[in-house]
């Protein structure tokens, strides 16, 4: 059982108020033989990992009960819910905030004072303490059972410490207005700030509830006979043929087996156009159909689907915690107790120096409700929900919380060529014939030899010749020419198709045109393709792998976040210089293998440069997994995406830029709210302690800190794409293209093992 693999469960904890509950959560579960866990407060879940069979589910659903929270195992992918917790905290807040208008209102205004008002005001405070503030009532009771304390604690003390005082000198007939209006303001005021806090981490995981929720309901399975049936999609099956009509959301991954449309996957990708889709097309369930009916056989249905793979993926990395928020929650876990400590000592000591029993309440509650440990709780979930969600949005999916640092800390990027600065597959570019032949003629001959080939070469032209006429005349005696190429009769000629020199070892003639078109084509880096028949070459297609449009874009906006850029291919020499000059890239390597990718990739670190590798096959799988940050494009292989730590589902590779910039982002915004976190304690609790911070103001800065962190990683959910804004041609980065040098691996490190300054001069532009 020493290798069994760790049984990993997400569990809906219930009752988290601030990061001293997350602290108590996560250790009583790590406190457990075999378990690890941690536990996210914004999406209010522990993310457990059972990595002995001597503990099982019950065991930590018990240790969350145990320590006062509820708890449920969560069977499935399912983001976090606000629901009917967010509609019982605003309505108590309603009710607190329309009786606290007038309790202040008679405390400060006296001509709206009326016989028997204090009497009033007592019974509006005793509504407002008692029943809207009974959530923090009940949750600092159970805390005292199990002998601890939470932010709840500071609430309820402070309300009826100040309830109290007021109550107590109403019935007495002494003037208790001071300190009712106070009662009231800390309930009304923090149910605020829950309600508004409630709202915006829901906001935060509303991504991830848009990607769940685009699973449809129903599918319509068709019979072997024709007949369809709705059946829900819990019962469909793996070979299913589904019908998916215009406008309604495709059910499972499949191949489509009849039917031609466009789907739109911006919601997979972020790619705003939609992609063309015919018979042997695959498609993904929550894709939307857009112009015509399709029959789809499903490969992957439930949680097996690209869908929830995605789901989980984004739900797993919300659910993480970097070693910044592990810190503030172990502070969190110590803060409560020092707080109530300090609100004690702060009564004595006004006490001490002669103040009244009154006087020395106002300053030890504001103690109370002035501290926010809240705001360390969420300063990292939030942000994380929002930049998470944001990446869900824009087709990029976070696979591990130490992208952030890694992200934040790239200096150089490293791209493969074939697949991910280009197509990655050939295409006919352009026919050149000899006098006298046509075009088109040569294009379909050529095309209809190809027809039956599986070569690259041969499938390219064949499907060229098939979109220029629409059909290629059939093929007879297909043979292969070794050294040359292909060889067959189509339409009563011996047509031959092949390599220019290979043709004229077999006695072609050559046009000087076509020769002229051959070498210009692979001066360019291109493939020429002799046709002829009759012993003379009757044209010459050229074929390249074109560059994406987007490349040059992409890698501008690389350059404009400070990052040096290098091409890592195994083509040849002059095909690796002319793409990397095409798209503005400073360094390339060619002549590459697999293995050598990551030998370049380990010299690059041993320099001191923290290295980004983005690819897309599977040769670019090690290289991915050596590199400090491994980007995959989406639509390369399976092996490439599970080797990398930031994936992008779309083809654009300006989603890379976007990429480093959310996460980034993500990092900094989390740095920045924990710097608040703490520095609000540091400030509010001193003032607080010698009188400068009444209660109610101490209140509402408590629960404006909650606020300010939730509200600043909102931010990051309003990231603008470059892939979906169509970033413009930067001139003065593309007027550097021609500047790009070629490095054998041997020069990357100087003989002390230090980058040479020739590499420096190009590490920043």
């Amino acid at each position: 059982m020493g290798s069994q693999v760790p049984l990993t469960v997400d569990i809906s904890v219930s009752g988290m108020t601030c990061g001293a509950c997350v602290a108590r959560v996560e250790r009583k579960l790590n406190r457990l033989d075999g378990v690890e866990a941690t536990v996210n407060l914004a999406a209010e879940r522990a993310h457990v990992s059972l990595i002995s069979p001597s503990v099982n589910l019950d065991d930590v659903v018990a240790a969350i009960e145990a320590a006062g929270y509820g708890a449920r195992v969560i069977e499935r992918e399912e983001p976090p819910q606000a629901g009917d917790r967010l509609a019982s905290l605003r309505r108590r807040a309603n009710v607190a905030a329309a009786l606290a208008i007038p309790v202040a209102a008679l405390s400060y205004l006296r001509p709206l004072r009326f016989h028997g008002w204090q009497q009033a005001q007592l019974a509006a405070a005793t509504a407002v303490v008692a029943w809207a503030g009974m959530p923090f009532h009940q949750a600092a009771l159970s805390a005292l059972r199990r002998r601890t304390a939470t932010m709840d604690t500071l609430v309820s003390l402070g309300s009826l410490a100040a309830f109290a005082a007021g109550g107590t000198a109403v019935l007495r007939r002494h003037d208790g207005h001071a300190y009712l209006d106070v009662a009231v303001g800390l309930v009304a005021s923090q149910l605020s700030g829950r309600v508004l806090e409630e709202q915006a981490r829901s906001d935060a995981g509303a991504a991830v509830r848009s990607l769940v929720g685009r699973q449809p309901r129903q599918a319509a399975v068709l019979d072997p006979d024709g007949r369809q049936r709705r059946v829900p999609v819990e019962q469909r099956a793996v070979g299913d043929r589904v019908l998916v009509l215009t406008g309604e959301t495709i059910a499972a991954d499949g191949i489509v087996e009849d039917g031609a449309s466009s789907v739109d996957q911006s919601m997979m990708t972020g790619e705003s156009l939609p992609v063309d889709v015919t018979e042997g097309s695959r498609v993904a369930g929550g894709a939307v159909n857009m112009t015509s009916p399709l029959v789809v056989r499903a490969t992957r249905i439930g949680a097996d689907s690209a869908l929830a793979a995605i789901a989980r993926l984004v739900i797993s990395a919300q659910a993480g915690k970097p070693r910044m928020q592990r810190s503030a929650d172990r502070i969190a876990a110590l803060f409560v107790p020092a707080v109530i400590a300090t609100a004690a000592g702060t009564y004595f000591m006004w006490r001490r120096t002669g103040h009244a029993p009154g006087d020395a309440l106002r300053p030890a509650v504001s103690v109370l409700v002035a501290a926010c440990p809240c705001a360390m709780g969420l300063a990292t979930p939030v942000a994380l929900m929002a930049g998470t969600g944001r990446g869900a949005q824009l087709g990029i999916f976070i696979r591990s919380l130490d992208v952030l640092d890694a992200a934040e800390a790239v200096d150089t990027v490293v791209l493969d060529k074939t697949g991910t600065i280009t197509a990655g597959h050939l295409r006919v570019t352009d026919v050149t014939v000899a006098p006298g032949a046509d075009a088109s003629e040569v294009l379909a001959l050529a095309g209809g030899v190809e027809e039956v080939s599986e070569h690259p070469v041969g499938r390219a032209i064949a499907i060229a010749a098939e979109s220029s006429s629409g059909q290629v005349p059939a093929v007879a005696s297909f043979t292969r020419l070794p050294g040359v190429g292909v060889q067959g009769e189509v339409s009563g000629r011996i047509v031959a198709v092949g390599s220019v020199s290979g043709l004229g070892k077999q006695g072609f003639s050559l046009s000087s045109q076509l020769q002229a078109a051959a070498s210009s084509a692979e001066e360019r880096s291109q493939m020429a393709v002799g046709v002829g028949w009759a012993g003379e070459v009757r044209g010459v297609l050229t074929l390249s792998d074109a560059i994406k449009p987007t490349s040059a874009d992409a890698v501008a906006s690389l350059r404009q976040l400070g990052l040096r850029t290098m091409l890592l291919t195994g083509d040849h020499d002059r095909a690796a210089r002319d793409v990397a000059a095409s798209v503005g890239i400073q360094d390339y390597i060619a002549g590459v293998t697999p293995d050598r990718k990551v030998e370049v990739i380990r010299d690059l670190q041993r320099a001191g440069r923290i290295v980004a590798m983005i690819g897309d096959g599977i040769n670019d799988a090690p290289a991915l997994a050596q590199a400090n940050l491994g980007i995959a494009v989406g639509t390369g292989t399976d092996v490439a995406v599970m080797a990398s730590d930031l994936t992008l589902a779309g083809s654009d590779l300006r989603g890379t830029a976007d990429a480093i910039r959310l996460a980034r982002s993500t990092s900094q915004t989390i740095r920045q709210n924990l710097a608040w976190a703490f520095a609000y304690n540091a400030v509010t609790l001193p003032l607080a302690a010698v009188g400068r911070l009444s209660p109610v103001a101490a209140s509402v800065g408590m629960a404006g800190s909650s606020l300010a962190v939730v509200w600043s990683a909102q931010r990051l959910s309003r990231m603008r794409s470059l892939a979906r804004q169509g970033a413009q041609p930067n001139n003065t980065i593309r007027g550097q293209n021609r500047a790009c040098r070629r490095i054998s691996p041997a020069v990357l490190l100087g003989a002390d093992g230090a980058p040479r300054a020739a590499s420096q001069r190009h590490a920043r532009t």
